[in-house]
């Protein structure tokens, strides 16, 4: 590895020539929802725990009001796909509640409950610890942040790729409120309201609710139901208590239901008998993505049904202990309940179908200390976590085994439990050496303990499939680590920043979630990511904004989840093998160039550019004989090379009519390996169904507001081609050569009414 100061001075150079690029008159600035909303005030982040300008923060961060959502036509937190330079966030594969999300190529996709997140999910600084629970409905809220790279120093274990930030809308002394309405394709109907104001002149309430529903866009091709439907209620609860100006306290809390139906995907091959092989079900191998239906079919018995109950409460009391420092306490308590059925075959045949259950808390507490100085800032603190995690899975499998046995009934399941004690302290500070440059450093310890009880049962009309012992796995296993930063920024005007900066990630270790056996029941090891960032921040009049970022990630002992067949000592018989591996090392470099323009009034042209070059410098996998037991050839699953957004909108001031805003975007993503295991063991084949190819989407809107923005309607239009596409996948084929392939929603059009208050 090159040395640290040669590799910045690359990176430097680098972005030295992209931000003169970036400057010249034919190409400025950055996305008005990330640099200031679109009424053009500053946004204001808290990215480095503290609030500033984001214009000034040192770190890449996209940061978006509750009206740039509007403009990209953002829901939920899916919707910042394509608004955000190499960001990947889709609803996670077979569940309604999950969302798989991957910063710069570094993520975790599965849902299971052993396996923790790489980008770190935080709703008003408190911790999402699970995938499940995290495709959250934007309701009332201040902004959205998304922090690119590792931020490990101030925000601890599992934010090795980055962080999404949620800050909902706090109820102050100003009465607001606000109702809307909305109706669309599917049947989609969505109802949400929110209202806030005083109490007295020192307490304040407020609430939020919405209830949305519609009908699946995947239809039975025999039997009389949908799929990949919608069903959600969600409230939430606020007050903030101000006995004087040097104390805050704000209490809340919410509550989520999502009742859905299956999330069904598409079969990408035939379908084969564990034993004796032979084909189950033939199917075409690798259908044409563009020729999708959307048609599915599902096993008849299995209930068609995926549910979440997801609440929570915290308590954040913020002190000005003097003029220049403040004390703040987080505490936080949350529980999660999901039952979902999956098919993960996507086919009438019961060879992967399952149940999983989970049942989920977690208590966290966080000590914040903030000094902000004339020259010198600095924020420190302490934080604990303690997560429990129950899970109880039932894999039904009646059609795998095959007729050598009889076809017997096969069902196994599995029972877990997972005890998280997380400890860690922090410091981040800033001194600035002259008026235009500044230094940053911090550092973070955290400290890492986890309990892991595991027990597997089969139950089967064969005695030969009886015979698989149960097993019961029992272990304890701590991890620690230290994460360092340091940044510099220089300021050539107020209008002109440049930054670099460099950043250690780290991504908890845990045990094996899907295994089958004793021996597969491992501990993995943590992984980790050495981040080298440099970036210029600008703008010009109030034309144009822009920001400009180049990095170089060293990541290492990724934790890889890969399948494969084995011959069970008692019986002879095969069995699937499911292992996660610490397999070896990535290097990811990339640019991402954020601009925004208004050359008129009323016209916004804007784009986020991402570029990335994700390869494996190591993945051990001794089954690759043919390749030397690696597997660095494959393609790293969710890093296209080049993610691409483009709007624009006008907005007509009617007068006294009102003002009446036409606008549209395109996004672009390029070709996307959308599984770890995505060619044939001991091949460099591709398996074509676990690739997307390039392809664009198209949305537009048009929206009338009346002369006090009070009054508006809006018609909304999204992927207007009618696009099919990919945003997920799946390869268990050490169970009957499953594979499977996960598609986004077909073209809809929604029609919006609101009003304010």
């Amino acid at each position: 590895m090159r040395p640290f100061a040669r590799r910045f001075r690359h990176i430097a150079c680098a972005t030295s020539a992209f931000g003169l690029l970036a400057v010249t008159p034919a190409a400025f600035a950055q996305d008005a929802g990330a640099s200031s909303d679109d009424d053009g005030e500053a946004i204001v982040v808290t990215a480095r725990r503290t609030e500033e300008r984001l214009e000034t923060v040192p770190v890449s961060v996209s940061a978006f009001s509750e009206r740039s959502l509007e403009r990209i036509q953002a829901t939920d937190t899916t919707g910042l796909q394509g608004a955000v330079p190499n960001l990947n966030i889709v609803q996670g594969r077979g569940s309604s509640n999950a969302t798989n999300i991957y910063i710069r190529g570094i993520g975790q996709p599965d849902a299971l409950q052993t396996f923790d997140p790489a980008v770190g999910v935080y709703v008003d600084d408190v911790y999402y610890s699970r995938i499940r629970g995290t495709q959250l409905d934007l309701l009332d809220l201040e902004r959205v942040e998304v922090l690119r790279g590792p931020q490990g120093t101030l925000y601890g274990k599992n934010t090795i790729g980055g962080a999404l930030k949620v800050v909902t809308r706090k109820p102050g002394q100003t009465f607001r409120g606000g109702l809307s309405a909305a109706y669309g394709s599917y049947d989609q109907f969505e109802l949400k309201a929110s209202a806030s104001g005083p109490v007295s002149d020192t307490l304040a309430a407020g609430f939020a609710a919405m209830y949305a529903r519609r009908d699946g866009y995947i239809e039975d091709a025999v039997l009389d139901r949908d799929y990949n439907d919608k069903n959600t209620v969600a409230v939430r609860g606020a007050v903030a208590y101000t006995p004087s100006t040097d104390f805050r306290l704000d209490l809340s809390i919410d509550y989520s239901r999502d009742d859905a139906s299956l999330t069904v995907g598409q079969p990408l091959n035939s379908l084969t008998y564990l034993i004796g092989g032979g084909t189950a079900l033939a199917l075409p191998a690798n259908p044409n993505p563009n020729d999708y239906d959307f048609k599915g079919r599902t096993t008849p018995s299995l209930p068609n049904s995926t549910k979440l109950r997801h609440w929570g409460t915290s308590a954040i009391a913020a002190w000005n202990v003097a003029d220049d420092l403040e004390l703040k306490s987080i505490t936080a308590y949350r529980r999660l309940v999901t039952k979902d059925y999956v098919d993960i075959d996507a086919t009438q045949l019961e060879i992967g179908d399952v149940f999983v259950g989970v049942w989920q808390k977690q208590f966290s507490q966080e000590l914040q200390l903030n000094y902000t100085g004339e020259r010198f800032q600095a924020v420190g603190g302490l934080y604990y976590l303690k997560e429990n995690i129950e899970s109880h899975q039932e894999a039904y499998a009646d059609d795998l085994i095959g007729p050598l046995l009889g076809n017997p009934t096969f069902l196994r399941t599995i029972d877990d439990d997972l005890t998280t004690k997380s400890y860690a302290a922090y410091a981040n500070a800033s001194f600035s050496l002259t008026d235009a440059l500044r230094i940053s450093a911090g550092i973070r310890y955290t400290d890492e303990k986890k309990d892991y009880f595991r027990t597997t049962s089969t139950f089967s009309s064969s005695p030969l499939l009886t015979s698989l012992a149960p097993y019961v796995f029992a272990r304890k296993q701590s991890w620690d680590d230290w994460s360092p930063m340091a940044s510099i920024d220089y300021r050539f005007t107020d209008n002109l920043m440049f930054y670099a900066r460099a950043a250690k990630g780290f991504k908890s270790g845990g045990f094996n979630g899907r295994a089958n056996s004793v021996a597969e029941s491992t501990a993995y090891a943590p992984e980790k990511v050495w981040s080298y960032e440099a970036g210029f921040k600008g703008s010009v009049d109030d034309i144009a904004r822009f920001s400009v970022a180049v990095f170089h990630n060293d990541y290492k002992d990724f934790q890889a989840r890969v399948s494969g067949i084995d011959t069970d000592p008692v019986t002879g018989l095969p069995v699937p093998v499911l292992s996660v591996l610490n397999a070896g090392k990535l290097q990811i470099r990339g640019a991402e160039l954020e601009l925004a323009l208004t050359p008129v009034t009323g016209l916004l042209l804007d784009t986020q550019i991402g570029y990335l070059d994700a390869e494996y410098k190591e993945f051990r996998d001794a089954r690759f004989t043919a390749t030397g037991g690696s597997r660095a050839f494959q393609r790293p699953a969710f890093a296209p090379k080049w993610t691409m957004r483009f709007g624009a909108q006008y907005e007509a001031d009617l007068g006294g009519s009102g003002y009446l805003t036409i606008g549209g975007q395109t996004r672009y993503r390029s070709t996307t390996a959308l599984a770890v295991d995505n060619t044939f063991i001991n091949s460099q084949t591709e398996i074509a169904g676990l690739f997307q190819p390039g392809y664009w989407l198209h949305d537009a809107r048009i929206v009338w507001e009346d002369a006090d923005r009070k009054f508006s309607v809006g018609l909304y239009g999204q992927n207007l081609s009618d696009k099919s596409y990919k945003t997920d996948g799946q390869d268990f084929s050490s169970i009957g050569s499953i594979r499977t392939a996960y598609y986004g929603a077909p073209r809809t059009f929604t029609v919006r009414a609101g009003v304010k208050f």
